[in-house]
This record gives structure tokens, sequence and C-alpha cells, in this order.
């Protein structure tokens, strides 16, 4: 593999990095070279963070560049939003529904923006989007914190995904604590299977 470029951008108390770390252990697992960093926003919790995740043999720099993701994975949307300075055409965009307001929209008074007019934004990108319910999915499986997971399967059922689903359900188990392992589990499978089954690009 010559080079995949993964950007994770959430907010805190989502798994945003739990989850760059697990794609970073699967990668390892495969003998893939990879690259992981972070970037932490104000707050821990609620406060932006953004993880990027880089695979091939020619990567040596962690950070991906403007128009260089191959995957912007969204934890929030307004969060997709901010990051689509790392996207361009080729970009697939798999952004999770979950509305998570930051305080500074309250603060200026602003309303959060439609699902519409965030595909519009991700639209002037690129055409490839996936939308995907993670809250609902991760309830499902028996926990909404595991919406990351969700997500994680998600990225496995597109076609070109850099890591196979085993190697990412083995790193999960080894990351995720143990208690939580089996929920998290189902939510990456039902991540998984909602994409294989049909969701399509919007």
């Amino acid at each position: 593999m010559k080079e995949f470029n993964i950007v994770l951008a959430g907010v805190g108390g989502q798994g945003t990095l739990l989850a760059a770390e697990i794609i970073g252990v699967a990668a390892v697992k495969e003998g893939l070279n990879v690259r992981v960093s972070e970037i932490h926003g104000m707050a821990q919790r609620g406060g932006a963070v953004v993880s990027n995740v880089r695979i091939g043999e020619g990567v040596f720099a962690s950070t991906v560049l403007e128009g260089q993701a191959d995957v912007l994975l969204g934890f929030e949307p307004l969060e997709t939003v901010r990051n689509l300075r790392t996207a361009s055409e080729r970009t697939l965009v798999i952004m999770n529904t979950q509305q998570i307001p930051p305080t500074e929209l309250a603060a200026k008074n602003t309303m959060y923006p439609t699902v519409e007019e965030v595909l519009t934004k991700v639209h002037l990108f690129t055409s490839k989007i996936i939308v995907v319910g993670a809250a609902e999915l991760a309830k499902k499986a028996g926990s909404r914190l595991a919406q990351n997971s969700v997500l994680l399967g998600a990225l496995v059922a597109v076609e070109g995904s850099p890591v196979k689903a085993e190697s990412l359900v083995e790193a999960l188990r080894e990351l995720v604590p143990k208690k939580h392992v089996e929920v998290n589990v189902r939510a990456f499978e039902l991540g998984r299977d909602s994409v294989r089954k049909g969701l399509k690009p919007v």
C-alpha cells in the first residue's frame, strides 16, 4: 500500500482518539507502516478532537495535508464540516448524524446547521458521503457510548478500506475495557452491516 490517509473528527468524549488508536494497532497487526497523530481541543470533553491516521510504505509525517484525506470519518456533523479542508473530490466522507452543539453557538446565539446544510457544504468538496445513524446503532448494540465502534465498522465496509475487519476487531478487543468489549464488537458489526446492506453515498 502506497498511502492511505484517514482524518477522524469529533468532540471530546466520543471516543475519537480510541478509534484512531484501534486503526493504528490493526494496521501494525497487518504489518503496515502507520503514523497516528492527535489534536485536542480546549476542553477534554466537548472540545474539538481531530486524529490523523496515515498508512503506507512512503508515510513518514503523521499529519494529513489539505485535500489529502482518503476518508474523513466525521463523529459529529459540525466537526465534519470544520475538517473539510482535508477533503477533495476523491475523499469519502463517513458522517455520524448525532449533533453535539459547541458552546460558542449558544454564546453567539447561532443556530446549529441542519443536516441538509451540512450535506450541501460537504458536496462542495466531494460527492461521496455516507451518513450513519451511529447513536441508534450503538444503542441497539447495548450502549450509545459505542458509536466510535459503529463508525469503525462503517469504515471497514467501504471499498478500499486499508485494514481488515478481523484486525480491527482484534485491536478493539485489546484496547477497549474488558467489560465493554462485547457491546463494542456488536456495534462494530452493526456499523459494518448497515453500510454493506445499502447505506449508499448521498
